[in-house]
């Protein structure tokens, strides 16, 4: 089975330096539009397809991202593995600003989004025990710890409904549960499970929340996040040569499932 990789991100992850672009796709899919142009093309010798998640000028908001259209999009285009970084606050005091975190767990405080492709006639109880790809993780592990960048390779990742930040109150009470709280793996994550698509979170701490009494501003988010960008371009170089899909439990949870 050859490997098209899917990145859903930001647009300071698309780096034309390091993209050989092919090709610019707008497409429709039966849940509209997906959040931008898809960019496809080679990065690092490996077939690629590109998506802003928050749309090319950043319109899309967290609960307005339009999930199902991206990863429709993904699978038609047959992409069969995605990375999707992203930009956490920190809810542990050793999880610190510029670390990356490869999430291997969720916790689902949203509240109106659409969490599945299969709302009836046809109904699909799809096994997610473990949420994201092991084999992906296990990459993604591998290059950080090979190339010194400071990572965590396992963490809770606490999904919020968005767009505002975290109360003080309810930031104090996240902590108990998880390691980084964002807005958007939820259910981005789910939704590529149903199609049977392998996904990793390189998941970037931008901040403390507010729980460490300190300020969160989306101000403050973009600059950690500009700052360290170079550490997520260092992990896919490394890490998209390696990333295969062959008989993956992602794809065999769908297929038992029926979905």
């Amino acid at each position: 089975m050859v490997t098209r990789i899917g990145i859903i991100g930001g647009s300071g992850v698309y780096d034309p330096g390091r993209f050989d672009l092919e090709r610019k796709l707008d497409m429709e899919t039966p849940y509209g539009k997906p959040s931008g142009s898809i960019l496809l093309g080679k990065m690092y010798g490996v077939d690629v397809a590109f998506i802003p998640r928050h749309g090319e000028g950043h319109e899309f908001p967290p609960h307005r991202v339009p999930y199902h259209a991206n990863i429709w999009a993904m699978k038609e285009l047959g992409v069969n593995a995605i990375v999707s970084p992203c930009a956490v606050g920190s809810l542990q005091e050793n999880y610190h600003p510029g670390e990356i975190v490869i999430v291997d767990q969720f916790i689902d405080f949203t509240k109106s989004r659409d969490y599945t492709f299969f709302n009836g006639p046809k109904t699909v109880h799809i096994s997610i025990p473990d949420p994201f790809c092991k084999a992906m993780n296990s990459v993604f592990s591998e290059e950080a710890s090979k190339q010194g960048i400071p990572m965590h390779d396992h963490g809770t990742y606490v999904c919020i409904e968005g767009p505002r930040f975290s109360t003080r109150a309810e930031s104090k009470m996240f902590r108990n549960f998880a390691d980084v709280i964002g807005m958007t793996v939820v259910p981005e994550c789910q939704l590529a499970r149903e199609m049977g698509i392998c996904y990793c979170s390189l998941a970037m701490v931008t901040d403390y929340d507010v729980w460490k009494d300190e300020p969160v501003e989306l101000s403050m988010v973009l600059k950690t996040m500009s700052e360290n960008l170079h550490k997520v371009s260092k992990l896919l170089e490394g890490a998209l040569p390696r990333i295969t899909v062959r008989d993956c439990e992602c794809r065999k949870a769908a297929e038992e499932a029926g979905a």
